[in-house]
């Protein structure tokens, strides 16, 4: 039985033998375990980022808290951010050292959504695609797009890092020399998914209304600005606890993401840091795909106003 005055490193931890929840296969002690065998390699890709964080209570459902709570202990790091979107200022934790960590973990936070830029600054760090395979796709079918991604990327003179979402997709992280903005990052972001879309539309698509993909692998472009994406080596709250793993491009066809779980990522990490190692250095933002971008509508505002174009549509027609 779990021992109620448990201690690491002045965290209390309390309940360690419940279940995560239902299908995750795996107990709250299971979750702080991981956390602290992986600190070292998953402090450093949360350090200094507002961090958002998935709980999930026992007998509720899962929630993302960004505010921190009233009872959250002084010694835990945090930074204030105005939220223009509510109007009002959020307390994010920054989760800096293996304290902070147990005691997310504690509090049952499963997954870790780290934002894009440090606190601070306003400048992104990474340039990020996010590969959606359509509803029952395979993820061989993001792993080609992956590599399509890749090569529009080598067509700007640009390299990433590839991990498994920990869903059923696959992130491509390009790291930045922190010296464009995140209006130029995301138009950025919007020319590398149309050049992978041409490569292969029959493959790709960038539709951000679902109805509207076809069965195609997303490229979804909008994972900038005050956007998050979850953390390489988090959990996900998914059946059997799936861990969002990073892999040199050549593994990508030997693998899928259920492979990496909270019971055997540590073994397949051993003592590496993948994602530290296969990050290529950080590089200067292609000012051709900033240009490119730029005539690119915004995704989700175009969705917006093409949503609205066909609910009237609708009306009318009825």
């Amino acid at each position: 039985m779990a021992d109620k005055g448990e201690e690491r490193d002045g965290v209390k931890l309390t309940n360690l033998d419940q279940e995560l929840f239902e299908g995750a296969g795996a107990t709250k002690r299971d979750l702080v375990d991981y956390l602290d065998a992986v600190s070292n390699r998953f402090l450093p890709v949360l350090r200094d980022r507002p961090l958002s964080v998935i709980r999930l209570l026992r007998g509720q459902d899962k929630f993302m808290q960004k505010n921190l709570p009233k009872y959250t202990p002084d010694w835990v790091p945090r930074t204030a951010v105005w939220a223009d979107s509510s109007h009002r200022e959020v307390t994010y934790g920054l989760c800096n050292d293996r304290r902070t960590l147990l005691w997310f973990g504690n509090q049952r936070a499963i997954e870790y959504h780290p934002a894009l830029m440090l606190a601070g600054t306003h400048s992104p760090t990474h340039l990020i695609m996010d590969l959606d395979p359509p509803e029952g796709g395979a993820f061989e079918l993001a792993v080609k797009a992956a590599r399509l991604v890749r090569e529009a990327l080598k067509s700007a003179n640009m390299a990433g890092a590839v991990k498994t979402s920990g869903a059923k997709g696959v992130h491509v992280f390009v790291p930045l020399d922190g010296k464009a903005d995140p209006e130029e990052v995301a138009a950025a972001t919007r020319a590398v998914a149309a050049r992978a879309e041409r490569l292969d539309p029959e493959l790709t698509t960038t539709a951000f209304i679902r109805e509207d993909r076809h069965g195609k692998v997303f490229l979804d472009a909008t994972r900038a600005g005050g956007a998050t994406v979850v953390a390489t080596y988090s959990p996900r709250v998914r059946p059997g606890c799936p861990v969002s793993f990073p892999l040199a491009w050549d593994e990508l066809d030997d693998v899928k993401p259920s492979d990496f779980t909270l019971h055997t990522a540590l073994d397949r990490l051993g003592d590496k840091d993948p994602w530290a190692a296969e990050m290529p250095e950080p590089q200067a933002l292609d000012p051709g795909l900033v240009e490119e971008g730029r005539t690119i509508p915004i995704a989700r505002v175009q969705a917006m106003h093409e949503g609205k174009r066909r609910a009237k549509a609708r009306r009318e027609a009825s």
